[in-house]
């Protein structure tokens, strides 16, 4: 979608607009609005709104919008809470298709303001109207000086063209982060705050920012959000269109806790979710203004990096290694000078020391051209997508500093599709003229790293986008046309043995074990099945049965297995006495191997989230675990396995054998699988430990919380799930 086509375009670039609430005191709100349009030259039209007409700031006042002789493309609502209604039923008799609610009193209030919210939404779903709003800051529009906002970061502030736009639901956040941006110079093209977002929300403002030919660069910031998909479909978007997107996340929330009960719900959490999808989708998460800002001025005046490798060039050698270790953490490689490069620097400048990163040392000063023939060098002989230049104090000598600005001025017009990021304290007037040619300049040398890492970060993530949005319908026609049946699920919470046989339709592997109601019939399938063999109960309320001593391993005869029998159910009727007991699992005793832990947590706003890390008893100690959305391909699969820390272990460690990760990959999307076809039902699945031998691997234990009985199964679908007993 173009953003001509944009639903939301009218929002920002309207030609005519109607403040109703007018005031013709500049201070109020009513009064704010049009003044700073005034100010700032909106050169539409402005209808002011208020009964006692006259004239407003110059305008011609209208007492009702009935009055306005001509059609109007938005309005802004500045009234009190209670004249809400009426002034959204003139906009809609008016034929008003965009309506901003300016005015406070509604659901952040109380429950009187939450009616009042929900009639106003409800009145603009009936007639096709889109609102922001009610309780927001407003939008400012810079390319157009659209100025419809009462913030007061706009009475000493004039925001300047420029690529960073905002959408923030909280308006004092939006206001501190573009007033911020305006005392450092940056451009901005458009600043949104939703408020209480009765209808279009931050989400769809970054979709509409992905497809403005305006912005560049876009800053947003999340309290809460309606619908994953939604937010999912505007990031992708935004980076499908090679713009750099930088969240925040405000606030946390209680949401994603229903899946406490197992491993994988309680490591989740909604943040952790909200981290995968940021990555999954080409942005990076800030955790300050200053980060998201330093971000947005290096993306707004950079290309993006083609590659992670930098080089650095310092006239401190101190400077130099604490920038090469900020690289180390941010992801950024600083590869060695080749042996060739190094014998023309040193040419140049005999008393440089190291290769990368470079110290010229202050000896630099005493060769005309030397820190520009340098960089020249380490840019043509290399293909690191950038150079970081340390300067010192020289940006801040206006008298020294122009000559060598020149010079790097060329050098960036030789070299147009990489980043010369330069460092070092500088004045005012240096920094400007240095954009002006395309380069950026930053004091703290550790903020120009980060933000060079996060940029090329999500160069990497753009270049790696998939498709996550896949919906169960898709996915279901995909599962139809193959010829498999799509399960049911008992009407009853599942146990173990239930879970097992559900992932064994999904191609999980898991071992040939039988499920027994009394001592005898264990003793026999103990038999069957060759000794030693593992006893475990079976219930769906004793979820972690090492805790209560429900896993007896060795049982290496019948009267141990008896034996084993007796004491596993005394000790679950002990835990809980009201438990339902299923019954014994007799399973075979196999040799140890890697234990690894699978899962899911369906997310109740990004849907089914697939888990995978070290397992066994110290997944939770550890958290060494990743996240991807649902459904999984293999090219994915195999990237969430690599993204953990102990993948090492998998590929062979101090001499161990290699695992064969190709068992991995089935089983995952396996279990991504099932979690498509069961999202409406499911909470969450621990397969824990799934254990990997060397070509071999098999589920030891599994979990399934469902977050409601569905309905009960078939006669056929209970036969697969039946017990044997005595």
């Amino acid at each position: 979608m173009s953003a001509k086509d944009h639903p939301l375009l009218p929002f920002f670039d309207p030609q005519s607009v109607a403040v109703i609430g007018a005031s013709s005191d500049a201070d109020k709100l009513g009064g704010r609005v049009i003044r700073f349009m005034l100010k700032a030259g909106y050169r539409g039209k402005i209808f002011p709104i208020n009964r006692k007409a006259g004239n407003v700031q110059g305008l011609r006042c209208y007492a009702s919008l009935a009055d306005v002789p001509q059609q109007v493309d938005q309005a802004v609502i500045i009234v009190p809470a209670s004249a809400a209604q009426e002034a959204l039923q003139a906009c809609i008799d008016h034929g008003i298709k965009h309506v901003q609610i300016l005015s406070s009193g509604f659901a952040e209030e109380d429950d009187i303001g939450r009616q009042r919210q929900e009639t106003l939404a409800r009145m603009a779903r009936e007639h096709g109207v889109r609102l922001i709003g009610p309780n927001c800051l407003g939008i400012v529009s810079v390319p157009n000086r659209y100025f419809a906002t009462f913030s007061t970061a706009l009475e000493a502030l004039s925001p300047q063209p420029g690529g960073i736009s905002f959408a923030t639901q909280s308006g004092a956040f939006g206001s501190c982060a573009y007033a911020q941006a305006i005392q450092r110079g940056l451009g901005i093209a458009r600043i949104v705050a939703t408020g209480n977002e009765a209808d279009v929300d931050v989400a769809q403002c970054i979709d509409f920012l992905a497809s403005d030919p305006e912005t560049r660069v876009i800053c947003g910031a999340i309290e809460g959000c309606r619908s994953g998909d939604v937010l999912r479909r505007a990031l992708l978007r935004a980076s499908a269109a090679g713009k750099a997107v930088v969240l925040m996340k405000v606030g946390t929330s209680s949401r994603g806790q229903l899946a406490a009960a197992t491993h994988t719900g309680a490591i989740a959490g909604n943040d952790r979710v909200f981290d995968t999808v940021v990555r999954e989708c080409g942005a990076w998460r800030a955790r300050t203004i200053e980060e998201m800002l330093d971000i947005a001025y290096l993306c707004t005046q950079l290309p993006a990096p083609r590659n992670s490798s930098a080089g650095i060039l310092t006239v401190s050698g101190g400077i130099g290694v604490l920038m090469t270790d900020d690289a180390e953490r941010h992801g950024i490689a600083i590869p060695g000078i080749p042996a060739p490069l190094q014998d023309q620097v040193h040419d140049l400048v005999p008393f440089a020391i190291g290769d990368n990163p470079l110290d010229t040392t202050a000896q630099i000063s005493a060769i005309p051209g030397g820190i520009a023939g340098l960089a020249r060098l380490m840019l043509a002989q290399t293909e690191w997508s950038t150079l970081c230049i340390y300067l010192a104090q020289i940006p801040c000598d206006e008298r020294r500093f122009p000559p060598l600005l020149e010079d790097l001025g060329k050098l960036r017009a030789e070299y147009p599709d990489r980043l010369i990021v330069l460092v070092g304290p500088h004045s005012e007037r240096m920094r400007v003229a240095l954009e002006e040619q395309g380069m950026v300049i930053f004091s703290d040398p550790g903020r120009a790293i980060a933000a060079l890492g996060a940029a090329c970060a999500m160069a990497e993530r753009r270049n790696c986008l998939h498709d996550t949005l896949r919906d169960k319908d898709t996915v279901r026609g995909i599962r139809q046309a193959s010829g498999r049946a799509l399960p049911a699920l008992p009407d009853a919470p599942l146990d173990e043995f239930q879970a097992k046989q559900i992932l064994a339709r999904y191609g999980l592997p898991v071992l040939a074990e039988r499920l027994c109601t009394c001592a005898e019939d264990a003793v026999l399938a103990a038999q069957e099945i060759g000794f030693p063999v593992v006893a475990k109960i079976v219930s769906p309320e004793i979820r972690h049965k090492t805790e209560i001593g429900g896993v007896m391993l060795n049982l290496a005869d019948a009267g141990a297995v008896r034996e084993a029998y007796a004491t596993l159910q005394a000790r679950a009727r002990a835990h809980d006495e009201k438990a339902t007991l299923s019954g014994v699992l007799i399973s075979p005793m196999i040799e140890p191997g890697t234990e690894t832990i699978l899962g899911v947590h369906m997310d109740p706003l990004f849907g089914p989230m697939i888990m995978f890390g070290m397992g066994g008893i110290s997944v939770e100690l550890f958290e060494d675990v990743a996240f991807a959305s649902a459904p999984l391909t293999e090219r994915r699969a195999y990237q969430l396995i690599e993204s953990i820390k102990g993948y090492k272990l998998l590929k062979g460690w101090r001499g161990q054998p290699a695992l064969d990760t190709g068992l991995l990959v089935k089983a995952l999307i396996g279990l991504s699988e099932l979690a498509c076809d069961w999202r409406e039902a499911l909470v969450s699945i621990d397969v824990n430990p799934f254990v990997l031998k060397h070509d071999t691997a098999v589920c030891l234990d599994a979990l399934i919380v469902t977050r409601k009985p569905p309905a009960a199964l078939a006669s056929r679908d209970t036969a697969c799930m039946a017990t044997s007993s005595c």
